[in-house]
């Protein structure tokens, strides 16, 4: 079995468990990790190259922001998708998001099927692997 392996970057710890029982239960996810802080996702993210497919991203953490895991993201390839998912998916967040390499920019009051959608739409299932380049 192949699952959608995601590293999330929340730092409500209320939050995070939901997002992983939601996540995990309707899409073909497994999250692999956690991190409430910009330091600690990008020492693992560093730490890790080959251990993720995609990262979701809040953007105000415990300490350090959202925006600058995107940033530390520049050279991650095309095969590795980050999500920014936030009560703060303004226009100008969104655009700030995809400028600095975003794949996709959800509101978290409205938008987590859209979520849903998204990640099961990656081409990953349970009994397989998919192509993230779809």
């Amino acid at each position: 079995m192949s699952l959608l392996r995601v590293y999330l970057v929340e730092d409500s710890p209320i939050i995070r468990a939901n997002l992983i029982d939601t996540l995990e239960e309707l899409a073909p996810i497994k999250v692999v990790g956690s991190a409430e802080s910009e330091a600690d996702a990008v020492a693992w993210i560093g730490e890790h190259t080959q251990d993720w497919d995609m990262l979701i991203i809040d953007i105000f953490l415990k300490s350090g922001s959202g925006l600058s895991v995107l940033r530390s993201l520049q050279d991650r390839g095309e095969d590795r998708k980050a999500v920014v998912f936030s009560n703060y998916a303004t226009p100008d967040i969104k655009r700030r998001c995809m400028e600095l390499g975003a794949d996709e920019v959800y509101d978290k009051s409205r938008e987590i099927d859209a979520l849903i959608a998204y990640c099961s739409g990656l081409g990953f299932t349970a009994t397989g692997h998919g192509d993230l380049t779809e």
